[in-house]
């Protein structure tokens, strides 16, 4: 059934998807934020938080590659469910952390819950997305702004989650604040499985596994490009800016880590939530209803040449120690924000543009598992480039990460 069959119910199924969405990106981000700040207080150096996220992203791939058939197979409300029955595991394993454990044991054991939490997020992901395509009605310009919506909507929760992950830290302290969010989450899926109404597939058994892997030249080179865009982001956001922040913020006080925590997330949030505000303006920004898929394909080449140019500014300014260069920082990166939110909504367009209905799954769950490649990159990069070279290196290799975006998408057809 689709949104043309049965209008009510797919604006009624797309509302509930949305909102189960929104409510596991909040504990996404706040996790994120708890795991990283609460860890690099206890010492642990940058290529060391790196490795906490390290199987989050590789378990990204490895889900967002079979996501896509499992949907296939037995219906997106069933990939949605299992994506935040997982996501509560994985908070009510976190709180077993033992303060006494070894180092090594501890960051092997917080790598296996952040791989949990990784399947997790990627299968609500790619349930969501897929939903969309499915569930929007006709029209120009309709499916970019549900796109839009959806996505945009999406990135404004989970800035809140960064910040309410820095402030449940400061609060209540690490065990108590995860045991809150999968209580939350727990009555959030149970409203959610109670209220879902019809409007998404149910699967087919015959979906194989082998359909997976795209034959379709645009969306290979948009996945392509996918990838590097999220690599050029998490370059700096993962490590990097945090641990920057906290060593100009902090005066390693108790009081003085609280202060910086607060003042590291609310910065997540704010970069986040403003992320997810442009994405929803994307739509006007790109005069999506007079534009066509192919002139959307040259915005998205312009776009992402810009994007190239400012971490590469940025990196000179740090690299050269201009006076109120964290002001200057701050300000670049809320720039570079506006232009991500950009390409990326228009990446989230063209990936349903490029697809058709009866591949949706399929084809949004590798271009996704692209997106996670990008961040598994962008990941390991950020712990490596700042303890090889601070923040300069950071910001230089993700110029290098878009400029790479750019070549990627410049090859897109018509």
């Amino acid at each position: 059934m689709t949104a043309q069959d049965d209008k009510p119910s797919g604006l009624a199924a797309y509302i509930t998807v949305t909102a189960a969405y929104w409510a596991f990106m909040l504990t996404d981000g706040a996790l994120r934020m708890l795991v990283l700040l609460h860890f690099h207080t206890l010492g642990f150096s940058p290529v060391q938080l790196a490795y906490l996220f390290v199987l989050y992203e590789v378990m990204g791939v490895v889900t967002n590659l079979s996501a896509g058939w499992l949907a296939a197979r037995f219906g997106l409300t069933s990939t949605l469910y299992a994506g935040l029955t997982l996501q509560i595991v994985a908070l009510a394993a976190l709180a077993q952390l033992d303060p006494s454990w070894s180092l090594t044991a501890s960051v092997l054991f917080v790598m296996c819950v952040q791989g949990l939490s990784g399947v997790a997020k990627d299968l609500a992901k790619m349930s969501a997305k897929s939903a969309v395509k499915l569930l929007a009605p006709t029209g120009q310009g309709a499916l970019f702004k549900w796109v839009a919506i959806l996505t945009g909507s999406k990135n404004a929760v989970k800035g809140l989650g960064f910040l309410l992950g820095a402030a449940l830290l400061g609060l209540l302290g690490f065990t108590t604040s995860v045991w809150v969010m999968a209580a939350v989450l727990t009555f959030i899926l149970i409203g959610v499985a109670l209220f879902m109404p019809s409007g998404l597939p149910q699967g087919k058994k015959s979906a194989r596994f082998s359909q997976v892997f795209s034959k379709d030249t645009n969306i290979n080179r948009l996945s392509l490009a996918r990838m590097f865009l999220f690599g050029a982001r998490d370059v700096w956001f993962v490590v990097g800016i945090p641990v920057y922040f906290y060593s100009v913020l902090s005066d390693g006080s108790h009081e003085g880590d609280r202060a910086a925590f607060f003042l590291i997330g609310s910065f997540m949030a704010l970069w986040i939530i403003l992320y997810g505000f442009v994405q929803g303006l994307a739509p006007k920004l790109l005069q999506a209803k007079t534009s066509t898929t192919p002139q959307i394909v040259h915005k998205a080449v312009v776009w992402v040449g810009i994007l190239t140019l400012i971490p590469l500014a940025l990196a000179g300014a740090v690299w050269a120690d201009l006076p109120n260069l964290t002001a200057i920082v701050v300000l670049g990166l809320l720039v570079f924000g506006f232009v991500f939110a950009v390409n990326s909504s228009v990446h989230s367009y063209l990936i349903l543009a490029f697809t058709t209905g009866d591949r949706v799954t399929m084809d949004v769950g590798f271009y996704y598992m692209s997106n996670a490649a990008g961040r598994l990159i962008g990941t390991l990069l950020s712990g490596l480039s700042y303890q090889a070279g601070g923040l300069p290196l950071c910001l230089f290799t993700a110029a290098c990460m878009a400029g790479a975006s750019t070549v990627a998408a410049n090859r897109l057809r018509d």
